[in-house]
């Protein structure tokens, strides 16, 4: 039993962020043209219709898709495994399970886009007047909060003892 509750958060946490991107995803497409922008707040937010072959910030999206994509493909079915392969050895408590659970999921929607399209579909589009971060979708944001909280895990929760906050 105590196994099941260690994975049903992470767990729980991916299945939730699985469905909101590829949700998200979906909508984009149905409701943009490619390339097509609305204003959320103006010089700040726009939603963004684009797609990106590559990785993050469109790394290597500039190299042949016909063996960059298999090759992400395969990259992320391994992170996966590793990310399921580490749930196990990792402490139930603290923010950790739930960033691993995030980072899950964000690899999976986008890993979800690669196998059916070719490219992730991204559409969140941060700027300041002209200066654009690049484009991005929820999965991404998953990815990074993941990240963040396993970050503050390490920070802050004891490994050896029960996952208590550790005191300083």
């Amino acid at each position: 039993m105590r196994t099941l509750r260690k994975f049903a958060v992470p767990i729980l946490a991916a299945l939730v962020l699985t469905i909101a991107d590829q949700w998200s995803k979906s909508w984009i497409v149905g409701h943009f043209q490619l390339y097509e922008a609305r204003a959320v707040y103006e010089n700040w937010f726009h939603v963004v219709h684009v797609r990106n072959t590559g990785v993050a910030f469109g790394f290597l999206s500039s190299l042949d898709p016909a063996w960059v994509n298999p090759l992400l493909i395969v990259t992320t079915v391994l992170a996966v495994a590793a990310i399921l392969g580490y749930l196990h050895y990792l402490p139930w408590r603290g923010p950790g399970p739930c960033g691993l659970g995030l980072i899950l999921g964000g690899a999976i929607g986008n890993l979800i886009d690669r196998a059916r399209h070719g490219y992730v579909v991204d559409f969140l589009d941060v700027h300041w007047h002209r200066y654009h971060w690049p484009a991005f979708n929820l999965a991404d944001v998953g990815i990074t909060l993941g990240i963040f909280l396993l970050i503050l895990d390490m920070l802050f929760w004891s490994k050896e003892g029960d996952g208590a906050p550790r005191t300083r």
